[in-house]
């Protein structure tokens, strides 16, 4: 089976078992942002800490930001961790949206989907994943999200080693997940797990087929990675995915070949 055939054997597996796992679990465009923002080098529940209180003062949108002083906005999101660091990128985000497209994230999301990657990658602290959560999630453009989760699972399985180019992993998923008239069956008949968050604005959010299967793709492995193929004493007896380990290593709760992240 080649690496994009076991990509896409993943996916079926994955979405038959847990269907869609409602990413991202935000309400608004700026929140995806900001939640993108937020979770770097952090767990997802100090993020949603941060966002609680941010919504809880009204500050989840663009002049909010713009006019929060920086010491402020930098207590209210303190539970995200690097508070001060990431205030600052939130303040520069923002004067990018003013200065480039009118503070309007319609415009900015309007632009092509290569143009405006290139755009945010060249802004202080925003690398490509975090590039590509605020493409997918925030304004639904068909790019795919590598994690530490997916490298950690394509290195299990021997599909690709952890220390893989970022552009090459993701690459390898575009080109896996296509989306047939069969892979865009009725999710309402699959099961609950995962990642799974609540049906949220966002999550329903109107979207193309193959930017539908991108977000259910990495949700799922996020589920994975949570659930199973965690950093050390990998559940792999009951992981959906342990068919499709090397054969040595199915039925093994531990894996010590391979360092983990």
């Amino acid at each position: 089976m080649s690496k994009e055939e076991s990509l896409r054997a993943y996916y079926s597996t994955l979405l038959s078992a847990w269907g869609r796992q409602h990413w991202w679990p935000a309400r608004t465009r700026f929140e995806v942002v900001v939640g993108a923002y937020l979770t770097q080098t952090t767990a997802w529940t100090n993020v949603e800490l941060a966002l609680r209180r941010l919504r809880a003062n009204g500050l989840l949108n663009l002049e909010a930001i713009r006019n929060t002083p920086l010491l402020e906005l930098e207590m209210l999101i303190r539970s995200s961790g690097y508070f001060r660091r990431k205030a600052r990128r939130l303040k520069t985000f923002v004067a990018f949206v003013d200065a480039g497209y009118g503070g309007s994230l319609r415009r900015m999301f309007a632009q092509p989907t290569g143009k405006l990657r290139q755009e945010l990658l060249e802004l202080n602290g925003v690398g490509p994943e975090t590039a590509d959560s605020i493409l997918l999630y925030g304004g639904q453009h068909p790019v795919f999200v590598v994690d530490a989760y997916a490298r950690r699972i394509l290195d299990r399985h021997g599909i690709l080693p952890m220390n893989t180019p970022y552009e090459q992993i993701r690459e390898l998923f575009e080109c896996a997940l296509t989306t047939s008239d069969d892979e865009r069956r009725d999710l309402s008949i699959a099961g609950q797990g995962g990642a799974v968050h609540r049906p949220s604005p966002m999550s329903l959010a109107q979207r193309s087929p193959v930017a539908q299967v991108y977000n259910d793709m990495h949700a799922l492995l996020v589920g994975v990675g949570k659930n199973y193929c965690v950093r050390s004493s990998p559940r792999c007896d009951s992981c959906p995915l342990r068919q499709f380990l090397p054969r040595t290593d199915r039925g093994h709760g531990q894996r010590s070949r391979r360092p983990s992240l």
